[in-house]
């Protein structure tokens, strides 16, 4: 079970860092969602990979740490899904508008500078 979801964290970090290195909005949208999914998987298996266990006390199981798993990483992983879809949310808002003003879904899009080049000088 590690092995696999410490392959699924490196697979989602790797489409991350690939799709943020790419020049389109849309696709630094989704490089930081994955990322960021990645993330969440790296904080929930910090917490100890255990199934069947519960996160809270219960009457009849002694109360020691073999017999339970951590609710911290649950509950951080939990903030961190919500925050992660209203940032989500609110970049795809950003780039919708964005390529309706600059005409171009890259993120370096700028207005045309009139065929003149950098070493020309515009001059005689």
């Amino acid at each position: 079970m590690e092995l696999a979801l410490a392959s699924a964290i490196g697979v989602l970090a790797a489409i991350g860092v690939y799709l943020l290195l790419r020049a389109r909005s849309f696709d630094v949208i989704l490089g930081m969602t994955f990322l960021s999914y990645a993330t969440n998987l790296l904080i929930f298996s910090a917490g100890r990979l255990a199934s069947g266990k519960p996160p809270v006390l219960r009457d009849g199981v002694p109360p020691d740490l073999a017999h339970y798993t951590d609710p911290l990483p649950q509950a951080l992983v939990l903030t961190a899904i919500v925050i992660a879809f209203a940032m989500t949310a609110v970049s795809i808002v950003l780039a919708i508008r964005s390529r309706s003003d600059n005409h171009s879904d890259h993120v370096d899009a700028h207005e045309p500078d009139d065929g003149r080049e950098a070493g020309n000088g515009g001059g005689a």
